[in-house]
């Protein structure tokens, strides 16, 4: 067995773990790099071997930082199957359709307004590109073994996001095990993660690796006081949210507050993100994989605005009406939001809510820093906005989900692998393992190769 550290080893995104089994070749995850200028730099660099070398690929889930990568992979020449469990399939089909024209779309902005520094701005892949990709999904069911050459592929279901899954390949007397992104045990859509078995080798995540969720949960009741605070003085609430898993649990939370008198009924919501709306009408379809009731599931949108059109999304950030308004992306990097926040950001009367995580150097976290004016559209915009965060809605794991996780599994690792997480977080969890669990655990580096 030899695995190869091509992304998510040294940051929380671009998520590609090369694995070799025998004389098959199987990538897990192919993820965009998000966040500082750095990392995203290393979306346009090769992938550092022959992508036509690579016999499949397997997914954990559909987020971009886990998938958004695949489109370029098949530009470069990658040409087997993509194995991912049936809504994961659905939902990376909506995100990469989606980031394909949101690239192509930034860089014909970028031409036209000259905010480019070459000569010619281009998508890092296009539509086109992403058809390709999509045509090679091949689902696989969750908790069936499949063959992929003669490595066994089996998928466990992790919460996290509709249709994630951790992944263990099985070759030659040789089990790997891949965590994927894991779910809390408490979260609003997913049931809980599921443990693996024994397991050789073992990557996991560590996006939460050094944080606690907070206790009792009171996010709910923090967004229900911010809409309250900020209707009372005349102004908006803008929700930068992830268009897949994250705008569903704020639709759903948003339903359950006005159901239980906490903020005005009348209140108008505006769920602004093509993606998001077909990423609800998934949910729908997918709903026995929810821990949600199914009447919660009918109700996400009921007195909901969908923004389907761009010109409908031009007259919504000219309003001036009080309102909830969701709209993507999660970390204000691209997309429709991007335009409410220059709307909103220069408005004191307004409150720009980020309900997640925000990864370093991405437009969030530097407005959830604190900084005066943001960069948008090759122009800055002051902030004068109220800008807060609650963290209460990821649907991540937090240290200690992390750890519960670990220790059902039936037996320790040989060596894990500590992923997927910012150097700090990893670490942290490095230690954990080692001291609570007393595994052989390190933190690989980016592009390291290591052989078993």
């Amino acid at each position: 067995m030899q695995l190869q550290f091509l992304g998510a080893a040294d940051a929380v995104t671009g998520s590609r773990h090369l694995v070799t089994l025998g004389d098959q070749r199987i990538l897990l995850d192919c993820g965009l790099f998000q966040g500082f200028k750095v990392l995203r730099e290393r979306n346009w660099a090769p992938l550092g071997l022959p992508p036509h070398t690579i016999d499949a690929v397997v997914l954990s889930h559909a987020h971009l930082d886990h998938s958004g990568w695949l489109p370029g992979l098949v530009k470069a020449g990658f040409r087997g199957p993509i194995y991912a469990s049936p809504a994961t399939c659905d939902l990376a089909a909506v995100l990469l359709l989606d980031s394909a024209h949101l690239q192509e779309e930034d860089a014909r902005r970028a031409n036209r307004q000259g905010f480019s520094r070459h000569a010619k701005a281009l998508p890092l892949y296009t539509k086109a590109d992403a058809k390709k990709a999509i045509a090679k999904f091949v689902p696989l069911a969750p908790g069936k073994p499949r063959l992929v050459g003669d490595v066994q592929v089996l998928l466990t279901p992790v919460g996290h996001l509709l249709g994630a899954c951790a992944v263990t390949l099985s070759h030659g007397g040789q089990t790997l095990g891949f965590s994927g992104d894991l779910g809390r045990d408490d979260d609003i859509l997913m049931p809980p993660p599921q443990a693996l078995g024994g397991v050789d080798v073992l990557l996991v995540e560590s996006t939460y690796g050094n944080r606690r969720h907070p206790p009792g949960d009171d996010a709910p009741q923090r967004l229900a006081q911010t809409v309250r605070d900020t209707i009372g003085r005349g102004g908006s609430v803008l929700l930068p949210t992830f268009a897949v898993g994250r705008a569903q649990a704020l639709l759903a939370v948003l339903q359950r507050l006005k159901r239980a008198g906490e903020i005005p009924t009348h209140l108008p919501i505006f769920l602004d993100s093509p993606m998001a709306i077909e990423a609800t009408a998934l949910y729908t379809r997918h709903r026995r994989l929810l821990r949600l009731p199914a009447r919660e599931v009918a109700q996400l949108c009921d007195g909901v605005r969908l923004v389907a059109t761009a010109a409908q999304s031009q007259r919504l950030a000219a309003m001036r009406v009080p309102a909830i308004i969701l709209s993507a992306s999660g970390m204000a990097t691209g997309g429709r939001v991007l335009h409410h926040l220059k709307a909103m950001a220069p408005d004191p009367r307004h409150h720009i809510v980020f309900a997640g995580f925000q990864v370093g150097g991405s437009r969030g976290a530097r407005l959830v820093a604190g900084e005066p004016e943001v960069k948008i559209h090759g122009e800055y915009v002051p902030v004068r906005a109220t800008v807060s965060q609650i963290e209460g809605f990821s649907g991540h794991a937090d240290a200690d989900g992390l750890m519960a996780w670990l220790g059902r599994l039936p037996r320790p690792p040989a060596q894990t692998f500590v992923v997927h997480g910012e150097p700090d977080a990893a670490d942290a969890l490095r230690v954990r393992i080692q001291d609570r669990l007393g595994w052989r655990v390190r933190v690989p580096q980016h592009q390291e190769t290591v052989k078993f």
